[in-house]
């Protein structure tokens, strides 16, 4: 029987991460889950919600780990990757703008042995996605677009938060990515393998940067350059 492994990066989420845990714990997951928070040192409630959260988890779900130093998203999944007892993981972001509700139909096509890796598209559905920026929106189509031009791709969705894969794909790769250059890292590493990505739609909520939205400007720059960078490197 297979387990699935969601990670959950966290970082000064206290206004929504016991009502997104909550709604995981609740979902009719067709296998055995485990939820493996990792908070980034949140400066505000977080970590002491998801502590509460976890002693009273009486299913035992639930696995909290924490950074002693606020050191980004891709290092925080990083450490929940090394710590995942399932054989497929999927990210799960801790600010509802993905609805985890979504999660046992893109296990699917793994758990029925058709699929290796799925990303869950918000494009697939809607050329601009409920609540994202048109900025954000344009950054979006160029990242996946750069990503298709040098990997010979047909993605959609570059930098979706919804990645799942079995296990034993995500051992092969070597995950250095500190912060939200994760997402271009692991797709770059997966494509250079011949690793075939299949996409299914998803639903989209954004939040501004007033909300809590942490990704920045310098932050589509990185991206370029790690798509780049690692597509000519040995």
């Amino acid at each position: 029987m297979s387990k699935l492994s969601i990670i959950i990066p966290a970082y000064n989420e206290a206004k929504t991460i016991r009502r997104l845990v909550e709604k995981i714990l609740a979902i009719p997951f067709p296998i055995d889950f485990e939820v493996i928070i990792v908070d980034d040192s949140s400066k505000d409630r977080t970590y002491r919600i998801a502590k509460l959260l976890n002693e009273r988890d009486l299913s035992k779900k639930i696995r909290l780990f924490r950074n002693d130093a606020n050191r980004g998203k891709g290092y925080s999944l990083q450490q929940g990757f090394q710590n995942v007892t399932g054989d497929i993981v999927v990210v799960q972001d801790a600010d509802f703008e993905y609805d985890p509700v979504e999660i046992p139909s893109l296990m699917q096509p793994i758990l029925a042995g058709r699929a290796d890796v799925i990303y869950g598209s918000r494009f697939l559905g809607a050329l601009r996605p409920q609540g994202m920026a048109w900025a954000n929106c344009i950054a979006n189509h160029f990242l996946t677009f750069l990503t298709n031009v040098l990997y010979g791709s047909r993605l959609t969705d570059m930098e979706t938060c919804y990645k799942l894969m079995r296990v034993s794909i995500l051992k092969e790769l070597s995950l250095s990515a500190r912060r939200f250059d994760f997402e271009p890292e692991i797709t770059s590493q997966l494509l250079k393998k011949k690793i075939k990505i299949q996409e299914l739609p998803i639903s989209y909520h954004g939040r501004t940067a007033s909300e809590g939205k942490k990704i920045k400007a310098r932050d589509f720059f990185i991206a370029v350059w790690v798509l780049l960078i690692n597509r000519f490197k040995p």
